[in-house]
């Protein structure tokens, strides 16, 4: 009994159980009720203040040096940090310079190679759209020229039928004078040799005719020369006919431009009808 009380103090401290017992179940009839024992663990007291203290003075104080390697090894930021010579070395090292440099130097050609390629890129564009609307203004004003110088042609032509059959024995060298100005090449040496019969003719048959221009069509032509006929009405007086008659012409005038003056004048003259 003494042996069993000492240790029992000991065997409190480490682990004391609490035996609880439960209620028995009922057991089959005639026999007695079973009973059931639980162990179940008791908390551990929480220690108490003056007790961590008391522990604490206890522990041995470590040495600052060994403080300081405990603090930086545990120290994520300052272990990873590389020793201040490897930077050093790093930078200082002539040949990762000279890669660097490389590198450089390298993309630097590459910018510039892709910079020109754009810039001929852009040269080359622009002198084709340059080229392309050289070509179609020169296309566009060459038509437009063309059309332009037609339709002067067949102007002068319709004029100068008119004038061609307006003659009147009381201007009769103004009118013959209008036709001549009108005039030139073979047309004009023509009318010329035969001017001052013609002259006569009028005067002395007092022929008065005034025409008009129906309708005119171009047959060809371009930006110097064109063919023209030219439908005209006439109102013929003379001696022999002092109300006159009507008179209806089919001309046919090829037209030339004449370069010192860029008017158009009449190089040939036929009745076509």
């Amino acid at each position: 009994m003494t042996g069993r009380s000492e240790e029992e103090p000991v065997q409190t401290r480490r682990d004391r159980r609490l035996k609880v017992i439960k209620g028995a179940k009922a057991g089959a009839p005639g026999r007695p009720a079973q009973r059931r024992l639980v162990s179940r663990p008791v908390p551990r007291p929480e220690p108490s203040i003056e007790a961590v203290l008391e522990r604490l003075d206890q522990e041995p104080v470590a040495d600052p040096d060994d403080v300081d390697e405990l603090t930086a090894l545990g120290d994520p930021a300052r272990a990873d940090d590389p020793p201040a010579g490897d930077d050093a070395s790093a930078t200082d090292d002539p040949a990762a310079a000279d890669g660097t440099a490389a590198d450089r130097a390298a993309v630097d050609r590459a910018v510039a190679g892709r910079r020109r390629a754009l810039v001929g890129l852009l040269v080359v564009l622009l002198a084709a759209a340059l080229a392309g609307a050289g070509f179609y203004g020169h296309r566009w004003y060459t038509v437009r020229a063309v059309e332009e110088a037609r339709q002067a042609a067949v102007a002068a032509a319709r004029q100068a039928s008119v004038d061609f059959v307006s003659v009147s024995a009381a201007s009769v060298d103004r009118d013959l004078q209008r036709i001549s100005a009108g005039a030139t090449g073979e047309f004009k040496d023509e009318f010329t040799r035969g001017q001052a019969q013609v002259r006569a003719a009028v005067v002395e048959n007092k022929v008065d005719s005034r025409g008009s221009v129906l309708r005119a069509g171009l047959v060809s032509g371009d930006r110097n020369r064109a063919v023209v006929i030219v439908a005209v009405d006439a109102t013929v007086k003379n001696a022999k006919a002092p109300e006159g008659r009507p008179s209806h012409y089919r001309i046919q005038l090829d037209m030339v431009r004449d370069r010192d003056s860029g008017d158009w004048l009449v190089s040939r003259l036929q009745f076509v009808g």
